[in-house]
């Protein structure tokens, strides 16, 4: 595995912070300014494979409900269906969400644990989702690697790796500390709105000059 460690990583976080308006991940940062792990835990499962613009609203719906793992834990499944409809895959996520609740009570005292591997044995929850709820439930260090994070750094010829487990460590081996909490937040409004996967807007792009432009076969 081939990693660059020569970026100014000052510079390139600070010119991406100020072209970008938002630097929490869209759909989880209206919970994630409470800095309250169930909610945050929540609105991430909700956010797998859902438009932020969905996200954001069925995850209001949803906690003005049921804001805590007791009050979640005794909805019926259908009623959890209904509140985070048109969520992706809603019917699954309703279904993990009780569980999760259930356990989070059974095990934790109706506590969001803060250990990766625990938070990864919950149904439903991925590094990605364990990274944010630790990042901005707890505020404690970590690089959340999505499809934007890894395509993007990839690209940008920061890393070389084959999937978002290795991105992680290599960006962990790179990345000053006080980046590895919002450079999740900065790449993935980064990604949506100039570095998207196909086609770039390369012309817009405030960073352009230290890209490698890696797999980009065409841009605007």
């Amino acid at each position: 595995m081939h990693v660059k460690n020569d970026r100014d990583w000052d510079w390139i976080m600070g010119t991406l912070g100020e072209f970008l308006s938002k630097n929490d991940p869209p759909a989880v940062s209206e919970q994630a300014r409470q800095r309250n792990p169930f909610r945050v835990l929540v609105a991430t499962v909700l956010s797998l494979r859902t438009k932020d613009e969905v996200t954001a609203p069925a995850a209001r719906r949803l906690l003005s409900r049921a804001d805590s793992p007791d009050r979640l834990a005794g909805m019926n499944v259908r009623v959890i269906e209904r509140l985070i409809y048109p969520a992706g895959f809603y019917r699954n996520k309703a279904r993990s969400l009780k569980e999760i609740s259930r356990i989070l009570i059974k095990q934790y005292g109706g506590k969001v644990p803060r250990e990766m591997d625990q938070l990864l044995a919950l149904p439903g929850v991925g590094r990605k989702t364990a990274n944010l709820v630790r990042n901005l439930g707890f505020g404690l260090p970590g690089i959340c690697v999505d499809t934007h994070v890894h395509r993007i750094s990839n690209r940008m010829g920061w890393v070389s790796t084959r999937n978002p487990y290795e991105t992680e460590a290599a960006l962990e081996s790179i990345l000053p500390e006080k980046y590895w909490i919002p450079i999740n937040g900065t790449l993935v409004s980064f990604g949506q709105r100039i570095c998207t996967p196909l086609s770039p807007r390369c012309s817009l792009c405030p960073v352009s000059q230290i890209c490698a432009r890696n797999g980009v076969e065409r841009s605007r």
